[in-house]
């Protein structure tokens, strides 16, 4: 198992993974992708992280650093997108995502990270209390936009 973060030649895999997520089809290879992607790629605070087993992307979760102006000026971290290629499920591939971004926020002097999940299934919220995480500190709120 290889865990890093993603690079640019990592797009294709990444999305074809998000299929696992929510994702019902893989976008377009336009212009407006390849600008995203590099946005996301080129940025310092936007943390892809994969999962590489034989090659292969089968886990990612995303790890965004937020500059704050509370907390002693110290950022914190969001997670995102927590994803498991099918086949390759409770192998402990996702909890080593999570651990590797855990690291980029200590490395980043983060106060807190913060994780938010649309799954309701207790089988999902116990593996992010295992993975530290907790539901009591915070209520989570969801605006969606034009969607």
């Amino acid at each position: 198992m290889i865990v890093r973060e993603a690079n640019i030649n990592d797009l294709n895999e990444i999305l074809r993974l998000y299929l696992y997520l929510h994702e019902e089809s893989i976008p377009d290879d336009t212009e407006h992708l390849r600008k995203t992607w590099g946005n996301i790629i080129n940025d310092e605070n936007h943390h892809l992280v994969v999962c590489e087993m034989e090659g292969k992307i089968v886990a990612s979760c995303v790890c965004v650093i937020i500059p704050n102006l509370t907390r002693n000026l110290r950022p914190y971290a969001f997670v995102e997108n927590v994803v498991t290629h099918g086949d390759y499920r409770k192998k402990g591939y996702a909890t080593a995502c999570l651990n590797y971004a855990k690291q980029i926020a200590k490395d980043n002097n983060c106060c807190k990270m913060m994780l938010l999940t649309g799954s309701k299934l207790e089988s999902t919220l116990n593996f992010y209390r295992n993975a530290g995480y907790n539901s009591s500190d915070k209520t989570a709120f969801i605006q969606w936009i034009d969607m």
